[in-house]
């Protein structure tokens, strides 16, 4: 539950049960029916921040999992493997030429669309690692594609962005509901 909802909420009790008993109480009474509610408030407030807490420490955790692992350099043969994998017959990056780049971008998709949910972070660094190399590519030959294809290209660029980063996200969020 939102924190921030909580302790408005709460406030928002508090300030009704006091108005409603302010006519039938004495200044003592309802000095008393202050206190309390505040002490209910300030209960609230440290759950909220001891959970805000934790969750602080998961989400840095999780970073420095990820920036460990992203320095750790690609394995040659394992990022070979994964570009035969996902690019097939264009797995030649660097001699894509502009009639053969766009369809070197729709094998890449289409793999990585029928592979992603069995993969790591891992996995996605290796294919990250594939989508910059043809994404080079592309820079370094995009005034010869035809305006069809780069639309195309970029569509299929935004895809794989997409999913990367929604996967980043489920992951971030699995690391802070753990333990």
């Amino acid at each position: 539950m939102n924190p921030t909802f909580v302790f408005r909420s709460l406030a928002a009790a508090s300030l009704g049960a006091f108005l409603l008993t302010a006519c039938d109480s004495t200044p003592r009474e309802r000095q008393e029916i202050v206190r309390e509610e505040a002490r209910k408030l300030d209960t609230a407030a440290s759950r909220a921040a001891a959970k805000l807490r934790v969750a602080g420490r998961r989400a840095a955790r999780f970073d420095s999992v990820s920036r460990a692992r992203t320095r750790q350099p690609l394995d040659e043969a394992a990022s070979a493997t994964f570009t035969s994998q996902l690019l097939g017959t264009y797995a030649d990056v660097e001699k894509l030429t502009p009639t053969t780049i766009e369809p070197a971008f729709v094998q890449f998709m289409q793999q990585v669309r029928a592979k992603r949910r069995a993969w790591t972070q891992r996995d996605w660094d290796y294919a990250t690692a594939i989508s910059r190399r043809l994404n080079a590519q592309f820079r370094a030959i995009r005034l010869d594609i035809k305006g069809r294809d780069e639309l195309h290209i970029r569509a299929l660029q935004t895809e794989f962005t997409t999913l990367e980063t929604s996967r980043d996200v489920k992951d971030l969020g699995q690391a802070m509901k753990k333990p």
